[in-house]
């Protein structure tokens, strides 16, 4: 029997092992969904200023047409007439 039990001690030791090498694959996703989600934070950030960027000058591009309108249609007029 004493060759039984032996085989179960070091069956309990691999097991062991393997639940350890669990708690570090554990620890590595955790780290990695950390990552992720950093990254994730920043592409969001980055693409609300890029957004904010866009608009403004969609704005600015939006001011000039306004304000040279009037002369715009004339000289299309103009061209057209001709």
């Amino acid at each position: 029997m004493s060759g039984d039990t032996s085989g179960v001690r070091d069956m309990a030791t691999k097991d062991t092992g393997g639940g350890q090498q669990k708690a570090t694959r554990s620890t590595e996703e955790v780290e990695e969904q950390a990552a992720e989600t950093q990254a994730s934070e920043d592409l969001k950030e980055r693409q609300e200023k890029l957004s904010d960027d866009v608009d403004s000058v969609l704005d600015e591009i939006d001011d000039v047409l306004e304000e040279n309108a009037e002369d715009f249609v004339r000289s299309f007029v103009q061209k057209g007439g001709e």
